[in-house]
């Protein structure tokens, strides 16, 4: 039994427990895909699966609910892979480990998979309590949202029968979703050119550390500390005076993650030795003048290795670190349609080295396509300008807002009866799968909720137990207020 069998309502909580036990992060869904299927079946309701993986489950109506139009619920089957450098964690053979920390759950030392496993747990959860009234209801969990929303492109059209769809990828209750933002992927390459380190010289890894990280989107505009970027600006400053060599670099892990660590293996004089300690001190010191008070932790960090690679020609080293320094990074543009919502922004998720190459990983996610494109050419002309190959790729649409929506307008007047208070109406920056649902389904009616998660994509990510209570009371309410065919 999960300690979490004592929160309420039960069997989301149970489910919820039960999907923590499965590892699941992105390109390693298929054991709990294989559970659900067969949990569903187990159940006497339909279930099946299409070509890439995507799980849909119907459920019959409710006894005198038969004529309510059909409603899908949706969440996706992945999450995100995080977790602290001290923490030992296999995401594809651990399971995650919950727990409750007074008005939230964390899980300990790693992502929980709230986003988007709680909503998966409602949506698994209305299929198993048969008092909860509805109508005709289809469950649809999808593949591989996080690294690229693969089973949301892979939607095939007239799989579904519902009508209206509501997405449970929200991460904020008293919120309702009605619009997201586009993305897509660019990834700068940069040809290595090495050569023999020189004969006197020793080798040390700088670290950048104790960040806050999270959510590329939803996260993007606190102006939490980029790992890549504050590790960019030190080297920047720092290579030429004191003639580091640099051997290697890597920071962060997934281009949906705002980095919270950045590694750097360096080789100096060593009569330079004191000066780059000395030059590492005065730099965390001006970081921590600057830092918001969310990276308070943050830490930077130069110790002696042994290394055998060879570094990089000065002129190599000095394109890659002003091309990775003059990158933007974060917001770019605030919309002048929706107040305080972001339009455009611009996370450098991922560097990494090998021997040949270095390899700059962003997200750019925009409402409009302009702005996307706008962010695609700039990071082209600074790739031109630094000799690297640039490509953009998996593009995805936003999901245009619709303010004549009939279940937007159905969730708000459910939500004010419930609770006695309006909930915002908002777009969120970051991506839901909906804007891809219109292709194959262009007709369907869809809004986003869910409860209250903070800090997702990073290790600090926690669901409140009180919103999850709120959500359920919701949704159910919602299922039953469906209009009539």
């Amino acid at each position: 039994m999960s300690e979490l069998s004592q929160l309420s309502p039960q069997p989301l909580w149970d489910i919820f427990a039960e999907i923590c036990a499965i590892p699941h992060p992105s390109h390693h869904e298929e054991a709990l895909a294989r559970h659900i299927l067969s949990w569903a079946q187990e159940k006497g309701l339909f279930a099946e699966r299409d070509a890439i993986g995507n799980i849909l489950i119907r459920k019959p109506a409710s006894v005198g609910l038969e004529n309510l139009k059909p409603v899908a619920l949706q969440a996706h089957l992945d999450m995100v892979p995080q977790k602290n450098n001290d923490t030992p964690h296999d995401f594809t053979k651990d399971p995650i480990q919950p727990w409750i920390d007074g008005e939230w759950v964390k899980a300990r030392g790693t992502t929980l998979g709230a986003d988007n496993g709680i909503g998966m747990a409602s949506a698994l959860a209305v299929l198993a309590d048969d008092s909860v009234e509805h109508g005709p209801l289809e469950v649809l969990l999808t593949m591989t949202e996080e690294t690229g929303m693969d089973g949301a492109f892979g939607l095939q059209p007239n799989w579904l029968q519902a009508e209206i769809l509501i997405n449970t990828d929200s991460e904020e209750e008293g919120e309702i979703y009605m619009g997201c933002a586009g993305g897509i992927d660019f990834t700068s390459t940069l040809k290595l050119e090495r050569e023999a380190l020189p004969t006197g010289f020793q080798t040390v890894k700088l670290t950048i550390k104790g960040l806050r990280g999270g959510h590329s989107g939803a996260d993007i505009h606190m102006g939490l500390a980029n790992a890549n970027k504050l590790l960019a600006r030190f080297l920047f400053a720092q290579a030429r005076p004191l003639d580091l060599r640099l051997l290697d670099i890597s920071g962060g892990t997934l281009r949906n993650a705002i980095p919270r660590e950045a590694f750097a293996t360096l080789a100096l004089a060593a009569d330079k030795r004191v000066a780059l300690q000395e030059a590492v001190q005065a730099y965390l010191a001006t970081l921590k003048n600057e830092a918001s008070p969310l990276d308070k932790n943050l830490t930077v960090l130069v110790e002696n290795i042994e290394s055998n690679a060879h570094p990089l020609k000065n002129g190599c080293r000095d394109r890659f670190l002003s091309l990775l320094n003059s990158m933007p990074n974060g917001v770019i543009r605030n919309s002048d349609v929706m107040k305080g919502v972001v339009e455009t922004s611009l996370n450098i998720g991922v560097v990494t080295f090998d021997e040949h190459q270095a390899s700059i990983n962003c997200l750019i996610r925009s409402l409009v396509d302009s702005g996307k494109d706008y962010v695609v050419e700039m990071l082209t002309s600074l790739g031109e300008l630094a000799g690297a190959t640039t490509t953009p790729k998996g593009g995805y649409p936003g999901w245009q807002p619709d303010a004549n929506s009939p279940v937007m307008a159905l969730v708000r007047d459910t939500y004010q009866k419930l609770f006695n208070k309006m909930p915002n109406i908002q777009v969120i920056h970051a991506g839901l799968e909906c804007g891809l649902f219109k292709k194959p389904y262009p007709q369907m009616d869809m809004v986003s909720i869910g409860p209250t998660i903070t800090g997702p994509h990073s290790p600090d990510e926690q669901v409140h137990i009180a919103s999850v209570g709120l959500y359920w009371q919701l949704l159910t309410a919602l299922l039953k207020a469906i209009p009539a065919k």
